[in-house]
């Protein structure tokens, strides 16, 4: 099973605890073993953290989907397992973003979201996640 993430790119330190518990579960107990993770926010960078932290004792794999080709003094070009989704190269540089997540949507069973506001990318594709029938694991809930 596979597991992506979308939220804030200003999410607080507060909910690594509740990330963690929910990363721990979905691995050890609902067979969770291919993450997809982008690098565009501290949720990432999060996730990321402990997506490295769980690779070696649970035997997982996780992958950074890039928006963006990286320069060779970007540490996402030889510090970590890259993807770059087919044809993002064709998309003018304003869409990348979009057309990543789009991706991640479409090659994940599941999106685990941290989202407080009702406005914003992580908002947008946690909606567009729901609407593609992909199970949502939900760290807050939305303020309207």
């Amino acid at each position: 099973m596979t597991c992506t993430f979308f939220g804030h790119k200003d999410a607080p330190q507060e909910i690594r605890p509740l990330l963690r518990d929910v990363l721990l579960d979905l691995i050890e107990h609902q067979g969770v073993t291919q993450f997809y993770v982008g690098n565009q926010g501290s949720f990432d960078r999060m996730a990321l953290k402990m997506l490295k932290e769980f690779e070696k004792p649970y035997s997982i794999t996780y992958d950074v989907v890039l928006a963006y080709l990286p320069k060779k003094t970007d540490p996402f070009f030889t510090a970590y397992y890259t993807i770059l989704p087919e044809g993002i190269e064709t998309v003018t540089p304003r869409f990348a973003i979009e057309y990543r997540n789009k991706w991640l949507i479409e090659h994940s069973d599941l999106v685990i979201t941290y989202v407080e506001r009702s406005f914003g990318g992580a908002a947008k594709f946690k909606a567009l996640a729901e609407k593609k029938g992909k199970r949502i694991v939900e760290l807050s809930h939305p303020l309207a």
